[in-house]
């Protein structure tokens, strides 16, 4: 808001020119008009200044400026709600086919490393046992355990 103050005139120093004036009253003037703004800000605060240019700006350009804002907004609010969306489908279904095909692929590890493992103890026995033990050799060839008549 502004304050209107009726300023009296002091005495003029200079008699050459009607216009000028003495230095000493520019700088308290100066100094005057800080204060006051000083003052002002301590009373107002941003959202009542921003409020108060509403007058200044034009009815039709607030219109379009208010539009605008209001389809950003729109825009912003669709496309976050789809790509919510989308987040989230893409993690069900990572949840729903991907850890179970995780777990599955490990236990399939799992037996295979419990497959070697046996392998090599067989292995093992068979080169500790003497020649003529109850063991025969197992034939280097075969793989697994192959059903009768193949």
């Amino acid at each position: 808001m502004v304050k209107v103050e009726i300023v009296e005139e002091k005495e003029q120093h200079d008699s050459r020119s009607p216009y000028s004036s003495p230095s000493s009253s520019r700088t308290s003037s100066s100094v005057s008009l800080s204060s006051i703004g000083s003052e002002l800000d301590a009373e107002e605060s941003f959202y009542e200044r921003i409020v108060a240019l509403a007058d200044i700006i034009p009815p039709t350009t607030r219109q379009s400026i208010s539009s605008r804002v209001g389809k950003t907004a729109g825009f912003l609010k669709g496309t976050g709600k789809v790509v919510g969306n989308l987040v989230w489908i893409v993690t069900t279904s990572a949840l729903l086919v991907g850890l179970p095909l995780a777990l599955v692929l490990e236990d399939e590890a799992k037996i295979v490393q419990q497959e070697k493992e046996m392998l090599a103890q067989q292995q093992g026995a068979q080169m500790l046992a003497p020649p003529g033990s109850l063991y025969p050799p197992a034939d280097p060839l075969q793989k697994g355990v192959t059903p009768p008549g193949f």
